[in-house]
C-alpha cells in the first residue's frame, strides 16, 4: 500500500472517535467509554494514583481505540482508488432511450433517470449506461473499465452471452439494450460500495462471533463493577482508574479491534478478483463448501471442440456420411458446428443453407439439432438421444458403429451420431483438451476437504474418461437442468453445502438452489439474478479461487480469534496480581513474569493491549495461509495462534515492564 492510504487511514481513524459510529462495535464503544471514564479521573485526580501513571493509561485507551480505527480504515483504503475510478466511470453518462427495438432515434437522458426495463440504443464508441441485456443486435464491447481485460468480447441479443455492464464501451456495431436494474442497484453500485465497505453486510459468523464478544463483555463489565463490593470485605481499596484498565484486559479487544477489518479484508479480495457478492454469506458459505460442481466445457476442458474423424456405419461411403454432416451443421453456430463443417468440406462435402430449410436448433432436452430440407431431415446429437429419437435401442444399431462409438468415447472424446431421415449412418467423434494445471488445483480442494464434482451433457463413457484425466472426485454425466437442480438437493439433503457456477437461463434454479451459485457476468439475466455471486471476468474456474477466499476469511477470523483469547491469559498474570497483591499477598505467585511493580504491571499490560492490535493489523489484512489439508491447517492454527497466543504477551508485557522502568514512566 502506498503512503497516501497509510496517511489518509491514520486521519479517518480520528474521526472515528465519535461514539454514535461505534454502535455497531460494542468492543469498540467499551473501549470509548473506558478512555473517556479514565480521561475524567485523569483530570480530577485519584488518591493514591500518580498524575504521570493516569494520563499515560489514558493515552493508552485512546491508543488502543484510534489503532482498532486504523485497521478498519485501512481495510477501506486499499479499495478507495479502485472506488474512486469505478466512480469517473460513472459520472455523467447519458443514454440515447428508444421505444423499441426497430428504433434507433429518441430522447438522450442522464444514466440516473433510466429505470428498469427502458430500452436503449448504444452504437459503436457509446458507453453503455446501465447494467442491461442485449434484446437485438450484436457488437463487440470493451469492459477494460470493470474486468481490466482489454480485449473486446461479444455480446448478442438470444444467447447466453447478452448480458452487458453500464461504464464499458462498445467498440463496434450497434445494440439495443434493456435496463435490468434501477439506478444505484448496478454492478459498478455494488463495486463501489463493496470495496468502500460502506454498506457491508456482516455476515452469518461475524454475527456470532459479535454476539459471543457482547457477552463476554457485559459478563466482564459485572466482573468488574461488583468488585469494589467484595473488597470492602478485605478493607481493600482499588483505584477506579485501575479498575478500568482491568476490564479493558479483560475484554477480547483484539478481536474485536480487528473484526471489522477482515470482513472488509476479505471483500476486498474477492473484489481484486472481479468477483461481486450480493450477501457476506455467499462469502463465508464458500469457505464451508463441501461439494463442488463445475460444467466440463469451458472450466475442466478449454471449450473448443474440434471434430476429428468420421465413422461410416455399415453400407454407408464416407461421401455420403461427409453430405450429411455438413447439412445438419449448416445451421448450428456452435464451435462444435463449425468446425464439424471444416470436417466435412475437407472429406470432399459442399453447400449452403437455403432459405426453405428449417432450422432445428439444439436444446438440453432432446440434445440434437440439424435442419429439415423438405422432406430430407438431417441431424446430430448425443448418442443416446439420437437413438431414441428414431425409436430403436443401442442392441438393434449396427455392433460395428456401437464398438466405435464406445472406443471414441472411452478415450476421452465425445461421440455424436449424424441421421438421414431417421437412420443412424455414422458417427463423429470430438476432441476436447483438459486444462492444464487443473488437476493439481482439484488436488487443492480435495486437501482443503472439498469434493469435486464435473457436470456434462456427455455420455457416460466419456464423462468418465475425463473425470479420470482432471481428477475430479465425482461427476454427472447426460446432466439436464433437471438433473442438476436433483443432483444439488441430494448433497444438501446430506448435510453438505454445495456450490456450482452457471450462465445460461436453464442454470437459474441450479444457481438459485446451490448455497454459492456464481453466475457469469455475461450471461443471461436469470442466471445473475438466481446466483449470490457474479463474476465479471466470466471465468468459471474462478469459483475455486472464490472457495480460498471465503475459506481464508473464516481462517483468519478464527486464528485471530484464538489468539485473542489466548493472549489474555497472561495479561490476567500481569494486571490481577498488582490490583490485589495488597489484600492477598499469596498472589505473589502470579507474578510468573516478575514485573518490576504493580503501578508497571497495569501500564505494561495496558501498553500491551493497545500495541498488539496495530501488530496483527497485516495478517488481518492479507489472511492467514489456506494451501494445506484442513488437519494441517487445524494443527498448524493451535501451535501458531493458541500457543503462540499464551506465549507472546508473557514476553511482550515483559519486555516492555523493562522498558518503561529503564525510561522511568512509573
Amino acid at each position: 500500500m502506498s503512503k497516501a492510504i497509510y496517511t489518509h487511514a491514520c486521519f479517518e481513524a480520528c474521526k472515528r472517535f465519535n461514539p454514535k459510529g461505534l454502535l455497531r462495535s460494542p468492543i469498540l464503544l467499551s473501549i470509548w467509554l473506558a478512555a473517556f471514564l479514565s480521561t475524567i479521573q485523569a483530570i480530577i485526580g485519584t488518591p493514591g494514583v500518580l498524575p504521570s501513571l493516569s494520563w499515560q493509561l489514558t493515552g493508552w485507551l485512546w491508543l488502543t481505540l484510534w489503532f482498532a480505527n486504523v485497521a478498519e480504515t485501512l481495510a477501506e483504503g486499499r479499495g478507495k482508488a479502485r472506488a474512486d475510478s469505478l466512480k469517473a466511470n460513472q459520472d455523467q453518462l447519458i443514454a440515447l432511450r428508444v421505444a423499441g427495438v426497430t428504433e434507433t432515434t429518441g430522447e438522450w437522458v442522464s444514466n440516473t433517470k433510466l429505470r428498469a426495463n427502458d430500452l436503449v440504443f448504444v452504437k459503436a464508441g457509446e458507453v453503455i449506461p446501465a447494467d442491461g441485456e442485449v434484446v437485438s443486435g450484436i457488437a463487440s464491447v470493451n469492459e477494460a473499465a470493470i474486468t481490466g481485460e482489454s480485449a473486446p468480447v461479444i455480446r448478442e441479443s438470444g444467447t447466453d452471452r447478452s448480458g452487458v455492464t453500464g461504464g464499458t464501451t462498445v467498440v463496434s456495431d450497434e445494440i439495443h439494450v434493456r435496463i435490468t436494474q434501477e439506478p444505484g442497484a448496478g454492478t459498478l453500485d455494488r463495486m463501489i460500495a463493496l470495496v468502500e465497505g460502506a454498506v457491508r453486510q456482516k455476515t452469518p459468523n461475524e454475527i456470532a462471533l459479535s454476539t459471543l464478544l457482547i457477552g463476554l463483555t457485559l459478563i466482564f463489565l459485572l466482573v468488574v463493577v461488583s468488585l469494589p463490593v467484595f473488597l470492602r470485605y478485605s478493607h481493600t481499596h482499588v483505584p477506579a482508574i485501575y479498575l478500568i484498565a482491568l476490564f479493558i484486559t479483560l475484554i477480547p479487544t483484539t478481536i474485536g479491534g480487528l473484526l471489522s477489518a477482515i470482513g472488509i479484508a476479505g471483500m476486498d479480495r474477492l473484489v481484486r478478483l472481479n468477483v461481486i457478492a450480493k450477501s457476506g454469506r455467499a462469502v463465508e458459505a464458500a469457505g464451508d463448501i463441501q461439494t463442488l460442481l463445475l460444467d466440463k466445457t469451458g472450466t475442466i476442458t478449454y471449450g473448443n471442440r474440434l471434430a476429428e474423424t468420421l465413422i461410416c456405419a455399415p453400407g454407408v461411403s464416407r461421401e455420403q456420411l461427409a453430405n450429411a454432416a455438413l447439412l445438419a451443421s449448416l445451421g448450428d453456430n456452435t464451435p462444435e458446428g463449425k468446425s464439424l463443417l471444416v470436417l466435412a468440406q475437407q472429406q470432399g462435402a459442399n453447400g449452403q443453407l437455403q432459405t426453405s430449410d428449417e432450422v432445428i436448433e439444439f436444446s438440453a432436452q432432446t440434445r440434437q439439432s440439424g435442419i429439415n430440407r423438405g422432406k430430407d431431415h438431417y441431424r446430430k446429437g448425443a448418442v443416446d438421444s439420437m437413438i431414441e429419437a428414431i425409436g430403436s435401442t443401442r442392441a438393434q444399431m449396427p455392433q460395428a458403429l456401437i464398438k466405435a462409438v464406445d472406443a471414441i468415447a472411452q478415450s476421452g472424446a465425445t461421440p455424436l451420431l449424424i441421421s438421414y431421415n431417421q437412420q443412424i449412418i455414422g458417427a463423429v467423434a470430438f476432441k476436447d483438451i483438459v486444462k492444464e494445471g487443473i488437476r493439481e488445483r482439484f488436488i487443492e480442494m480435495r486437501n482443503l476437504g472439498i469434493r469435486t464434482v464435473m457436470v456434462t451433457g456427455d455420455n457416460p463413457l466419456t464423462a468418465a474418461a475425463i473425470a479420470a484425466e482432471a481428477g475430479v472426485d465425482d461427476f454427472v454425466a447426460q446432466a439436464t437442468p433437471e438433473r442438476k437442480l436433483a443432483y444439488i438437493r441430494e448433497e444438501q439433503e446430506k448435510g453438505r453445502i454445495v456450490a456450482m457456477c452457471g450462465d445460461g437461463a436453464n442454470d437459474a434454479p441450479a444457481l438459485a438452489q446451490a448455497d454459492v451459485g456464481m453466475a457469469m457476468n455475461e450471461g443471461t439475466q436469470a442466471a445473475k439474478e438466481a446466483g449470490n455471486l457474479v463474476d465479471l471476468d466470466s471465468n468459471p474456474t474462478k469459483l475455486l479461487d472464490v472457495v480460498k477466499v471465503g475459506k481464508q476469511l473464516l481462517m483468519t477470523r478464527g486464528a485471530l480469534t484464538t489468539f485473542s483469547i489466548a493472549n489474555d491469559v497472561a495479561k490476567y498474570f500481569a494486571i490481577l496480581p498488582a490490583l490485589f497483591i495488597s489484600a492477598y499477598p499469596q498472589l505473589n505467585r502470579l507474578n510468573v513474569m516478575h514485573l518490576h511493580s504493580p503501578q508497571s504491571a497495569i501500564l505494561s499490560a495496558i501498553i500491551f493491549n493497545a500495541l498488539i492490535i496495530i501488530a496483527l493489523v497485516p495478517l488481518a489484512l492479507k489472511g492467514v495461509s489456506v494451501n494445506r489439508s484442513v488437519t494441517q491447517l487445524l494443527r498448524r492454527n493451535l501451535c501458531i495462534y493458541g500457543l503462540g497466543g499464551l506465549i507472546v504477551p508473557f514476553i511482550g508485557i515483559k519486555v516492555i515492564d523493562v522498558i518503561i522502568h529503564a525510561l522511568g514512566w512509573v
